[in-house]
Order: structure tokens, then sequence, then C-alpha cells
């Protein structure tokens, strides 16, 4: 079979403007970036989308190295419903270069289901991600000019709060001590600072959470950067530097347009990790996105304990969008490796394995069903599954009352997402869900967290370091109670234990520090041993990308 990239290469995709056809905008109403990729101003989105189109939501189980297929399951999803002869529009998150050249390569799907160009939008794209950073790093530079410049807001070098950031795995910067020179003019105030990558910025939060430029305004200025030596906030609006960050931002906040390899019109707009931040697109493109179609498809960063409770419990809280359905899409061998198969021995592939790992799925299940969403479980097909083992997904899906479905969008695109995309039509044609969200906005901060750490991850409790004891008693003093909780733990565990696969139990999240994302409207506590700048694997994807001499990109995944 030919690689993604080279069925891209080889696809027959049309211009932007007649994808932007279709669903009423001209070639007057795009900022066009070459053939294939154009901006939506924010005016124009206003004044054309008009529909109310039902929104679903892809999340999956736990991530493993074998595969869930959740990107590649949402693409076919969204041609499959087109197959069927729905106006569908998608929405997704733009990828990171630090994963693309990290382990996880790419996030535009893959086979015969991917949105088009994927080499630009692996990479470069509209450059959004580098807007953000240069943002961010704006900020960063004016608050070290204020400590040089006689600091006249008083603050408090040891309590500098904003770090740096790029776009790009390096974990040599998490820790670094900036400002060394023979004098401040020649080096800056010496003090303890780090970096964080992109996608984990306050901003890239703000941006995916604004919904237009006097949104993005008010959260930028309220960004804490630092607190003075008598312990108060000190804030970016109080820096004077907005202005120039909102004109770095200003084409940023426009979300971007382009096609699957079937042509359907998805927009790809906004990038925070679901990790370390809250995983979901933006939402002026997921808005966009049921605005413009009768039918809307969004993706959820990682798994439905992390993108998914996010959406639900931040980006919906925040911007009242409400979905209608949700699918969780599982494949075989990700659920045999929760039950204790290894990569490195393919006899342990077997019936048993995945009889035990399945309750990784029934706890995510059983999560969004907690939401009072329905559920459709999709499974994502490999050409080696065995037919038997699909059997006994469909029958334990039977058992604990969710739909269940084989996806087989890689090899086959939209016609392999035709089952899918009917069962989802089935559902939509329903009564409308009535969200409810795992937690109240009245509760404690400690109340937020356990609430997601007992109710979402299975925890028996949660245990608090005497540093983030000492950080929520002083955010509460400070007003920050009210907000909600995005919780940044591993992707690959419903625990804060990347090794404990399944559904773990006997165990308790340990927060070891809490931030502040003010301007984003959240909390965030980090647990277990994640960091909010990843490292690179022993082999990277970075050795195997390379441009030819005739100008081809080869070894993207």
């Amino acid at each position: 079979m030919q690689t993604d990239i080279e069925i891209a290469e080889s696809a027959k995709v049309r211009n932007i403007t007649e994808i932007a056809a279709q669903i009423g905008l001209s070639s007057e109403d795009l900022e066009q970036y070459g053939k294939y990729i154009a901006k939506v101003p924010l005016d124009v989105l206003n004044k054309k989308g008009t529909k109310k189109g039902k929104l679903v939501l892809v999340t999956a189980v736990t991530p493993t190295p074998a595969g869930e297929g959740k990107t590649v399951t949402t693409i076919s999803l969204i041609q499959g419903l087109a197959k069927i002869g729905k106006k569908v529009v998608g929405a997704l998150r733009e990828p990171s270069m630090g994963p693309t050249f990290g382990v996880k390569g790419g996030a535009t799907g893959g086979g015969m289901s991917q949105v088009y160009p994927m080499w630009k939008i692996d990479l470069e794209f509209t450059g959004d991600i580098h807007a953000v950073s240069a943002a961010h790093n704006l900020l960063s530079a004016v608050l070290e000019n204020n400590l040089v410049r006689d600091n006249p807001l008083n603050i408090d070098p040891s309590r500098i709060v904003w770090k740096k950031t790029m776009d790009m795995n390096a974990r040599e910067l998490r820790h670094i001590v900036v400002g060394l020179g023979d004098s401040k003019l020649n080096g800056g105030v010496t003090h303890e600072s780090g970096f964080l990558i992109t996608s984990a910025s306050e901003i890239s939060a703000i941006l995916a959470l604004s919904t237009d430029y006097a949104d993005l305004r008010k959260r930028l200025e309220s960004i804490v950067v630092a607190y003075t030596y008598d312990k108060k906030p000190v804030t970016a609006g109080q820096l004077g530097c907005v202005g120039s960050m909102m004109v770095i931002l200003r084409d940023a906040l426009m979300p971007n347009l382009v096609q699957t390899l079937e042509g359907q019109p998805v927009f790809i707009h906004g990038f925070p990790f679901a990790n370390i931040a809250h995983g979901n697109n933006s939402v002026i493109a997921t808005k966009a996105a049921m605005a413009f179609g009768d039918y809307a498809v969004t993706e959820a960063g990682f798994a439905a304990d992390l993108g998914g409770e996010k959406f639900m419990d931040i980006v919906c809280r925040q911007s009242g969008i409400r979905p209608s359905a949700v699918v969780v899409v599982a494949s075989i061998r990700a659920l045999m490796m929760h039950g204790g198969a290894d990569l490195k021995n393919p006899e342990s592939f077997t019936a048993d394995a995945l009889a035990k790992g399945m309750v990784n799925l029934d706890k995510h299940v059983a999560n969004m069903k907690g939401y009072g969403m329905p559920v459709v479980v999709s499974i994502n097909h490999f050409y080696t599954d065995d037919p038997e083992h699909i059997a006994m997904v469909r029958s334990h899906c039977k058992d604990i009352g969710a739909e269940c479905v084989m996806s087989d969008g890689f090899l086959k695109g939209g016609e392999g997402a035709v089952e899918l995309a009917q069962k989802v039509v089935e559902i939509l044609e329903g009564p409308k869900p009535e969200l409810q969200f795992c937690y109240e906005d009245g509760l404690s901060v400690k109340q937020k967290i356990e609430s997601v750490a007992t109710k979402i991850y299975g925890a028996d409790g949660v245990d608090y370091s005497p540093a983030a004891e000492k950080t929520i008693a002083q955010l509460v003093d400070q007003g920050y109670g009210g907000l909600p909780v995005c919780i940044a733990k591993t992707q690959y565990s419903l625990s804060d234990n990347a090794e404990l696969k399944g559904a773990p139990k006997g165990w308790r999240l340990n927060v070891r520090e809490v931030n502040l994302s003010a301007g984003a409207g959240f909390i965030v506590p980090v647990c277990g041993s994640i960091m909010l700048m990843p490292g690179l694997a022993k082999e990277p994807a970075a050795l195997k990308i390379e441009l030819t001499d005739d100008g081809k990109i080869v070894g993207l995944k």
C-alpha cells in the first residue's frame, strides 16, 4: 500500500474556492493560502453562518502503541456522512511540529481518510502556532524588560510564573536560568525560568476558547504572569503589550478551511494538547462547522478521560456548545494491550487479552454516558483483525448497552464508514440529550479535582503536595476558586501512572503542582510525572523525514 503522503499527493482534490462554495462562501469571503488552504474572516462567519447543525464528538479509548485510529475515524465519519447524502462540516485541531518530529508523527489522519494537504497542515500550515509562540514570547520579553527598567510593578523575580515557549520537544529547556551577564542591560535580572511547548501555552488555550477579538483581548489582559513582592498578581494587561499581542494573533484567530481527500470542508484551528492543556480545536471552528453544516463532526484529543472530559467540562461550559452524540473509537489490538498484550510478543494478542482489556472501553463509554450522551463504539478495523475478535467486541458492547459498528476508513475512506454514519444519524434523529457536567461551578477547587479523579479516572481519592495545597489556598484567596479545572496527566493510562493499563483500581491521583490560567479561564493541576515540555524519543521521527533534491517530502506520517 502507498504511504499516507503518497496517497495525499495522488489525491484528486479541488481548489479551496470550490470547497468553500459548498457551504455558501465565495472566493471574496476567503483569505487564501495557495490553492488548497484558506482562512475565513470572523465577520464572514458571523454574516453567513446561519445553521444550527447537530454536533458529534469523536473520542477514544486510552492510547496504546498499537494505535486506535481516532483521527482516521473522525475524518472517515465526515466522508461517510457525505456518502449517505448529508451536508457535513468537520472541525479538527492543528498538529504541532513537536509530535510531528517526535514520536506521534502528524495528526491529519491516514490512508484514505485524511485532510489535505497533510504535508502543509502537519508542518508550517498558516503559521497559527508560530503566531502564538511569538505573542507568548513578546509578553515574556516585555516582562523581563520591566525588571531591568526599574521594575515599576514591583515584580518579585522569584515569583515569575510566565515561562518561554517553542513548538518543539526540548527537554533541556524545561528548567533554565536566565538573565546571566555582567549587568542588567547586558543580561537582565537573573532568575529561574523554563520553556513550555507552544500547545501548552495559555495563549494556545485562549486562542482556542476565544469567540471574537474583544473576547481575545479580555482574556489576554487577564493572564497572570508574576507576583509582586507583597504577593499580588501581575497581569499582561498591566504590562501594556496586549495590543501588540493582538496584532500578532489577528490572523491566527481566523479558522483555516481545508478539505478531506473526498472533498468535504473541514475547519482546522486550535492546537492545545489534551494531556497538558484542554485538548480541543477552537470554539470558533466548532461553531463554524455547526453553522455551515447540518451535521458537524469534531474530535477531542487523546482519550475520553482527557480531551473528552475537557470538551464537556471546559469547552461546553464556557461556549454553550452542546454535542448530540459521542463516538468512542477503539481498535482490537489496543484493547488487547489493555489486557496485557505486548507488541514484542505477537502471541500475546489473544482473545483472553481482549476480554480483559475491554474494561478500558467500558470506563470510557460509562464516562460519556455519565455526561448524558448517547454513545456509539466504533471499532477501527485493521486488516489483521480476527472476525471472532470483532464479534466479541460487538457482543460485549451489546451487554453494556452501547451501539457498536466497525469502521474501515483507513482502507476504504468514506465508503468504509457508511455503517458508522448511518448509526450516528439514527441517534441524532432521536431525542436531543441534556449535557450533565462532571461537577458544578459552586464546588471548591479540591472538590472539582476530586470529582474528575473519582468519577472519570476511577481514583480512590486525591493527594496533594504541600506546594499544591499552598497554591490552591492562594488562588482561592485571590478570587479564582470558581474556575473549572484542567487536569494535566499522562495520556497512557486512566491513572496518573503510564504503566497502569485497563481500568486501574486502588490508586490515588497525585497533584504535585497547580498552575493558574486566568485568561483561559481554568486552573491546571499537574499530576504524576507529566511534563509541560515533552522530550524526544531515542529515535524520533525527525531522523526519518527528508526533502529530496527535487523538493519532495518523504518520511512524513
